[in-house]
């Protein structure tokens, strides 16, 4: 593999997880996706219910407080240590082959140097739904509206990659390859990147 790290970016429940579980068995890389929330709170000393909360998504209330904090104070608010932090972490486990789940590890790795490919995954609503409520049920959550709350999901999501990295989430210039998951399938998605991957 010419690529030493693989980054996968995602819309909420657009089969991240999934695809990346079944390229790291394919592969032979470890993947880390909520791994992220032990080491970056090790790391940082940072309580892991905060890192769980804060670790990828901002909501436009939470950036005005962010921005407040950090112009009333010398030192970083809780989100830009868990960014800071979490960009250490990546840093660190790029320095063995992997595949990293979200958290602007494109960004961070481009910006590094690191040989890397970048992947970012989409899907139509009705499948984001279904794959939804499977992770809602995963996790022993009920909502009211799935379809707000994806788009509550998909709306943090980008204010975070926005604010750490001054790019738009789903731009593809970001990416070597985007893939519309609910289009093609997850399988074949997994077999497309797996070929891509392996020359």
């Amino acid at each position: 593999m010419k690529y030493r790290v693989i980054t996968i970016s995602r819309q909420y429940a657009a089969y991240g997880r999934t695809i990346a579980a079944r390229l790291s068995e394919k592969l032979g890389l470890p993947y880390y996706d909520k791994d992220f929330v032990k080491k970056t709170a090790e790391e940082g000393g940072f309580d892991l219910d905060t890192v769980r909360a804060e670790s990828e998504e901002l909501s436009q209330g939470d950036k005005f407080m962010n921005t407040l904090l950090n112009a009333a104070t010398t030192s970083y608010s809780s989100y830009d240590s868990i960014f800071t932090t979490q960009a250490k972490v990546i840093l660190e486990l790029s320095k063995e082959p992997c595949i990293i789940v979200g958290r602007c590890a494109n960004r961070i790795l481009r910006d590094a140097g690191v040989p890397s490919f970048h992947i970012y995954l989409y899907a139509d609503e009705e499948s984001r739904r279904a794959r939804a409520k499977e992770l809602l049920a995963e996790e022993g959550k009920t909502v009211a509206d799935i379809g707000k709350y994806i788009e509550k999901r998909d709306s943090k999501r980008r204010t975070y990659y926005r604010t750490y990295t001054g790019r738009e989430m789903d731009d593809p210039a970001n990416y070597n390859i985007c893939l519309d998951v609910g289009a093609i399938g997850v399988d074949r998605c997994a077999e497309l990147l797996i070929d891509l991957l392996k020359d």
